[in-house]
């Protein structure tokens, strides 16, 4: 098979022995800047001194080598301890929100049952077809990699002050908290960043001096079409907008240029699995109604994309795989020409000067909230009521946003499913809306077809 591959990139590798490390790098900045602020929790300080001793102290409590290390992921400076002990320790960061539902963690936990391989920084876990989340094993080697490059990307400082902005269960906040705190500059915390108030948004940046935000797509084309209908400037101190998660608009691409010439706006991409950002561009202009690309891989990032599209990444940042499951590991986890790779599931183009466009999925995964999402799992999780004989879920544009539909024929229609939905399953997993059905619409094959389905019994466009 004929396939398309950035030789400039393939011809790179990496030798493990070599690879920069996250938390000897963190250990470096807190012996250079002990005095300095590393974490501002809502305008409480802590220093990297201090940072540096409760981490020692945690790592001692957990003992060498504990394996699977199980932290509350709540929005304060005790998450990044436990992050940062664990692997002082030897074992493997795993974020636990304790919102999630009873049943949602019990499957977490005995998923982690039998151990993790060592040299594992962490495990996440990705939505998969089955009903049961996959968990994600992310070498040492792999995010240090990708922290020490993340600096260079942002062009990090001591004198940065960096928002912590994304959900503490997934792999974006990594993007903020590591390569921050092993460039000696602050990581924030602060609660009027999630009220959902876009003026106390920009005031809080403001305040504290934010100098870099990491945002989700679908979060920045709202911000986008608040500051065009205020007619207000950004915060002075921001010099940096990451954006990431799904396709960015071209009109709000044009917009922000237009409103913050600037700041420096980068569109990002990447995958669990591949560790966190694997291909970023500046976005300095856009042309109108075209899509926006991707950028270029990292320096040590692979990419070869396939016959029918598909964009394959291969280099030093690889997940381990899926912990006890084997045939995902087999079906996403490749080997081509002696080299592995993991497929993305991305259809892309490239662009004349080089540039990758999106071009939607090979399959069914939505982004919801910048989380890749598996319509299958919660089609799962709904035929598991008693009530339910079958469902479809799809994702599609609700008021701006992907969201789920959720197509459901059931024997009694007076049952609270999105309530029952919600006591196993995490919050970006329930369906925006439940319709019910008579029945599916179904392929030749007779398969549920999800397409088919919804484009017959999509109810009217509303707000969420």
């Amino acid at each position: 098979m004929a396939e398309v591959i950035d030789e400039r990139a393939a011809s790179q590798t990496a030798d493990p022995a070599e690879s920069p490390d996250a938390l000897a790098d963190f250990g470096a900045a807190a012996h250079t800047h002990p005095d300095r602020i590393a974490i501002l929790s809502d305008g409480v300080p802590l220093t990297y001194a201090e940072l540096a001793q409760k981490t020692a102290a945690r790592a001692s409590e957990l003992g060498p080598a504990p394996g699977a290390v199980e932290v509350a992921a709540v929005r304060a400076p005790e998450t990044v301890v436990g992050l940062l002990a664990a692997m002082a320790a030897g074992g493997a960061y795993c974020p636990v929100d304790p919102a999630f539902p009873a049943e949602r963690r019990s499957a977490m936990q005995a998923a982690l049952a039998d151990g993790v391989p060592d040299d594992i920084a962490y495990v996440l876990f990705t939505s998969g077809s089955t009903g049961t989340p996959k968990p994600v094993l992310t070498p040492r080697t792999a995010i240090g990699t990708v922290v020490a490059a993340l600096r260079e990307l942002f062009a990090l400082t001591p004198e940065d002050r960096v928002l912590q902005f994304a959900s503490l269960n997934w792999d974006t906040c990594f993007e903020e908290i590591l390569p921050t705190l092993t460039a000696g500059a602050t990581l924030v915390f602060d609660r009027e960043a999630h009220t959902g108030s876009f003026p106390r948004f920009l005031r809080m940046i403001e305040q504290r001096g934010i100098t870099v935000l990491d945002l989700p797509t679908a979060f920045w084309h709202e911000l986008v079409r608040h500051l065009a209908e205020e007619a207000r400037p950004l915060p002075a101190s921001l010099r940096l907008v990451v954006i990431g998660g799904e396709a960015a608009h071209p009109a709000r691409v044009a917009e922000w240029l237009a409103l913050a010439p600037a700041v420096r706006l980068l569109n990002t991409y990447g995958c669990t699995e591949t560790t966190l950002i694997t291909h970023a561009g500046d976005l300095s202009a856009v042309d109108a109604g075209a899509p926006v690309p991707i950028g270029r891989a990292l320096a040590h990032v692979r990419e070869l994309i396939t016959d029918d599209g598909e964009l394959l990444i291969g280099g030093p940042t690889l997940a381990a795989g899926y912990l006890g499951r084997p045939d995902a590991t087999g079906e996403r986890f490749v080997v081509r020409d002696g080299a592995r790779w993991f497929r993305t599931g991305d259809r892309v183009r490239r662009r004349a000067d080089g540039q990758l466009l999106p071009e939607g999925r090979l399959d069914h995964v939505v982004k919801i909230r910048g989380v890749r999402v598996d319509p299958g799992e919660v089609e799962a999780q709904l035929t598991r009521h008693p009530a339910v004989e079958a469902a479809a879920v799809v994702g599609t544009a609700l008021a701006g946003r992907t969201a789920l539909v959720a197509y459901v024929v059931a024997r009694d229609e007076n049952d609270d499913l999105l309530g029952w939905l919600r006591a196993r399953i995490p919050a970006h997993l329930v369906p925006s809306r439940l319709v019910y059905v008579p029945e599916l619409e179904h392929t030749t094959s007779g398969k549920a077809d999800r397409a088919a389905t919804h484009r017959r019994h999509a109810p009217p466009a509303k707000g969420r």
